[in-house]
């Protein structure tokens, strides 16, 4: 991961097609509670968006197959924005993130199927979260796209949906008492969509009944100035 190179300059991607320049598409299995492998023909663009798609196929050992989209730069402080339709049902994740390897600094949006109604909110530092809100949208997220934003800067992230404010966290302030480690490395931006195992206290339990899709209209980067 060390050898990414941080971009400075703003990304922007209309999610056409695949710009193998800017991103790549993931081909493993990140094991644990991803229930699925990645393989890069799931994820595909048509009509001006980027659909992930969930289905049965066997891969890297697991028994559902779904995909992963990532940048191939790292991006430091600044705005991150996608226009995104999660997938809805239970035991899914839908999700926009940003993410760094080792150490494991994360940003997640992640909209969970069993209750698209509302957006789950969270933050890792060298690997440990329990920093997660959960916020009520006002709108099902399945049902049409909707904009969301991480603005992260040095000790503090805010998040946006639809331009609107809705949670921020710092290391100065009544969020985070005595100095609370914030995020700090650049990290990559990703999209993904997975059934969970092990986790139906979280997700609530994964029966596939059909392919699932979570759908990506543009990802947007603009640094802190």
């Amino acid at each position: 991961d060390s050898a990414r190179y941080t971009q400075n300059w703003e990304l922007w991607d209309a999610l056409d097609y695949y710009d193998t320049g800017k991103f790549n598409k993931a081909d493993w299995t990140n094991g644990g509670m991803f229930n699925c492998g990645w393989k890069p023909d799931h994820v595909y663009f048509n009509n001006g968006k980027m659909t992930i798609k969930l289905d049965n196929q066997y891969s890297h050992g697991k028994p559902y197959t779904s995909g992963e989209y990532r940048t191939n730069n790292t991006f430091s402080y600044g705005t991150f924005e996608t226009n995104m339709k999660a997938a809805k049902g239970d035991g899914l994740v839908t999700s926009f993130f940003l993410y760094t390897g080792s150490p494991w600094d994360e940003i997640d949006v992640e909209i969970l199927g069993k209750n698209t109604w509302q957006v789950q909110l969270n933050y890792y530092v060298n690997g440990v979260a329990n920093n997660e809100k959960i916020i009520n949208l006002g709108f099902d997220a399945s049902q049409g796209f909707h904009r969301y934003a991480i603005e992260y800067g040095n000790g503090w992230i805010n998040w946006f949906i639809d331009g609107k404010w809705v949670y921020g966290v710092n290391n100065t302030g009544f969020n985070a008492p005595y100095g609370k480690q914030m995020p700090s490395h650049p990290m990559q931006i990703m999209c993904n969509l997975w059934p969970g195992t092990g986790v139906d206290s979280w997700l609530n339990h994964y029966w596939h009944n059909g392919n699932k899709y979570a759908e990506y209209d543009y990802i947007k980067y603009t640094p802190m100035r």
